[in-house]
């Protein structure tokens, strides 16, 4: 009854009004759905688990997001950059402390979400973002590269010692009809929304080149299926409801040392899974031209993935991928994404056997789009227009994006490198305007702030031997940001003492006056005039 109270609140019944945007919508959720199984396989594969767990957690994230985020259309399941930090997990201490991990980094989401942290997204520099889009272009196009190939016929004992196989490329032939199956995918998803939009692209092509893999005699005994792909993993799946699990019953060892097992994990999961959740929703604000609610979606995301803990299911965040194939199949409101989750839903439980029957070539055309359909090629032209410092940080991002496969270390990397970059171009803007007065005192009028990156310029703006004996610096047109701007006026002051002449300093904050050495002789109090600001100094915390 609160959840349907909750939804009226929120206009979701309103969705049902318009029947045709709400075809469109559960279409797209479709696509969405079929689009999710085999990553969610893979990903499952990746972090060492039961594909069910995967797939569970798709279903789960998916569902919750869906309903309580802060982003309508944005889709959320397992995805890669997830299962790669928790795979050390799994393998070193086993899958019941993963459980434990997801519940503690979902309280830690909890808090980034309550403390309001979701904001901070909005202060990414925009070559940051487009670095970020092109980097998960090339590593969603890449991934599907591992498709073209199986695995190798080896020892069983290198299997369980290495934790992984060997992979092969697949025989030439095998590869001529995955093209062919993946450029009719690509065709159809290009050239049907000209003649009909009454059905999502996306889900006429997986339709069509499935049926043409069941029923086309050379394709249907060379065409390579999510049930092949299953059987290469050596997996089998059994479909089935999540079930209730206590992550606690399980753990073997005292508290503290649990702690310190899961903390570093449940830290990077938190961290990551939000980075990656907000910078896909500030890209489908872009994209279209509407905006998202961050500390909304934070907060859905931490609920959505302690719930994961306790039915047994892997973290999960916003897939940018599967969110792009929303967008394109014309999705509207929220019921895309929940139709996909129930969809999925019913798939395991009920359709594993149908499911099996769609091609990988499909799968991976449908990927291909994507990935043409997020990558920025306006950058391609736009590299020797822009600022070389954007044109830097952008090739940087997207080079530390493709390299690490970890989407929240190249966006730090990306915000400390403009970071820098801006601090070098404003360290140079500081200037002074200096002259002598009819009373013979030498006046600093200085402009911009003053901060750790402009002390350098600032000390090459004095000319203390021909100053006369008596000299005013006045920071009205200025102001003292932090500890390094202290330290050089302090030796300024120290220079001007050697030289025998009389400072004095003008038009600085109260914060200022407390942190200046020997500030009572040298500095002028105004208090109609002076500024009031904060430095960045601990003496003050």
């Amino acid at each position: 009854m609160i959840l349907l109270t909750y939804l009226n609140k929120k206009g979701f019944f309103s969705e049902f009004s318009d029947k045709r945007q709400l075809k469109i919508d559960l279409l797209s959720g479709l696509t969405v759905a079929l689009a999710l199984i085999p990553e969610a396989i893979a990903f499952s594969f990746v972090a060492k688990v039961d594909p069910m767990v995967g797939l569970h957690a798709a279903f789960i994230v998916g569902i919750i997001t869906a309903i309580f985020g802060g982003r309508p259309g944005m889709i959320s399941g397992a995805t890669g950059a997830m299962a790669v930090v928790m795979t050390a997990m799994v393998m070193t201490y086993g899958i019941e402390y993963l459980f434990v991990t997801l519940v503690l980094a979902g309280v830690l989401q909890m808090l980034f979400g309550l403390a309001k942290m979701g904001k901070f997204v909005r202060l990414i520099p925009h070559p940051v973002m487009l670095g970020f889009v092109n980097g998960l272009a090339i590593i969603i196009f890449l991934s599907q590269i591992d498709q073209f190939k199986v695995n190798k016929v080896i020892d069983w004992e290198f299997v369980k010692i290495n934790g992984d196989f060997v992979k092969e490329w697949i025989s030439f032939d095998l590869a001529i009809i995955m093209w062919a199956l993946i450029l009719l995918t690509m065709a159809i998803m290009q050239f049907l929304p000209k003649f009909t939009k009454a059905i999502p692209s996306g889900l006429a092509a997986i339709g069509t080149v499935t049926l043409l893999a069941m029923y086309v005699p050379f394709l249907h005994e060379n065409t390579q299926t999510i049930a092949w792909y299953l059987a290469d993993n050596d997996s089998v799946l059994k479909g089935g409801l999540p079930q209730f699990f206590n992550p606690f019953a399980h753990i073997s060892t005292w508290i503290l040392e649990t702690l310190k097992i899961i903390v570093p994990t449940a830290f990077a999961l938190a961290i990551i899974g939000l980075t990656e959740s907000l910078m896909t929703l500030s890209l489908i604000d872009e994209k279209t031209n509407s905006r998202g609610k961050g500390n909304k979606e934070s907060i859905a995301q931490w609920v959505a993935n302690f719930v994961c803990g306790f039915f047994g299911s892997m973290w999960g965040c916003a897939m940018i991928g599967q969110s792009m194939i929303n967008i394109s199949s014309g999705w509207r409101g929220r019921m895309s994404g929940i139709s996909a989750s129930i969809f999925l839903l019913l798939f395991i439980v009920f359709g594993i056997s149908i499911i099996s029957l769609i091609p990988i070539a499909a799968l991976v055309g449908l990927m291909f789009m994507v990935v043409i359909g997020t990558f920025a090629w306006p950058t391609l032209k736009m590299l020797n227009k822009i600022p070389k410092s954007d044109a830097f940080v952008l090739i940087a991002v997207t080079v530390i994006t493709v390299a690490t496969g970890d989407l929240a270390i190249a966006v730090i990397s990306g915000i400390i490198i403009s970071a820098l970059v801006f601090a070098w171009q404003k360290s140079t803007q500081i200037s002074v305007r200096r002259y002598i007065d009819e009373d013979n005192i030498t006046h600093y009028d200085l402009e911009w702030a003053l901060f750790f990156g402009s002390i350098e310029k600032f000390k090459t703006l004095f000319d203390l031997k021909s100053d006369t004996k008596e000299v005013i610096i006045d920071f009205a047109d200025s102001k003292i940001m932090d500890h390094s701007a202290i330290e050089a006026i302090d030796n300024l002051t120290d220079k001007y003492a050697e030289e025998n002449k009389t400072l004095h300093i003008r038009h600085i904050s109260e914060d200022c006056r407390k942190l200046i050495k020997n500030a009572d002789k040298m500095v002028d109090i105004n208090i109609k005039e002076d500024p009031t600001y904060a430095v960045a100094d601990d003496k003050l915390a």
